[in-house]
């Protein structure tokens, strides 16, 4: 189910004649004046919410005999939300690209011809200038303390910091061996 279909289905569950129709449908198939005359609505007033339920996809209809029968399509709601939420968003795209954005303009407002210039204290900034300086390590490679502290002295002369901030994030580990990079 894409978002715009989740969406357009929440909208019409919203109204609770439509939760009576699907309720009564769940039971059985029915037709407008058998729905009209059990929900105590009028039968326009059913039609105008099976039209809406159905452009949600959320009732079928046959003919038999005389009459149009209405069903309800179980299987649109065995789908779950948590389905609905982990689905790729229309605005994934768009978000990254904000994203990215935002990402640039904190590198560029913090570092200065490659040197950070301050230690943001908004911790979100923060990880990014962090993330930016642990690129310079490498990964599956153990570094001593003092390694470690002349790589960050290049961005910033607080390396103790840093060092403790890094891992602190979860970007670096140490024991007693030395410090390495943490896979993503």
């Amino acid at each position: 189910m894409t978002e715009t279909e989740a969406i357009r289905l929440f909208k019409c569950l919203s109204d609770k004649s439509r939760l009576q129709i699907l309720k009564s449908l769940a039971i059985e198939d029915m037709y407008v004046e058998r729905l009209a005359e059990r929900l105590g609505i009028t039968a326009p007033t059913v039609s105008f919410h099976l039209k809406k339920l159905a452009d949600a996809g959320a009732v079928t209809s046959y003919k038999s005999q005389y009459y149009m029968m209405y069903s309800l399509k179980k299987d649109i709601f065995e789908t779950s939300i948590l389905d609905i939420i982990q689905e790729k968003s229309d605005e994934a795209d768009a978000q990254a690209r904000r994203d990215a954005v935002y990402r640039q303009k904190v590198i560029d407002a913090f570092f200065e011809y490659g040197k950070l210039k301050a230690i943001p204290a908004q911790r979100k900034k923060e990880r990014i200038i962090l993330e930016v300086i642990v690129q310079e390590f490498e990964y599956d490679r153990i570094y001593s303390e003092r390694e470690v502290n002349i790589i960050i002295a290049d961005f910033y002369d607080d390396f103790c910091t840093i060092r403790r901030d890094m891992i602190g994030e979860g970007l670096m580990e140490r024991d007693t061996r030395g410090y390495w990079r943490v896979n993503p």
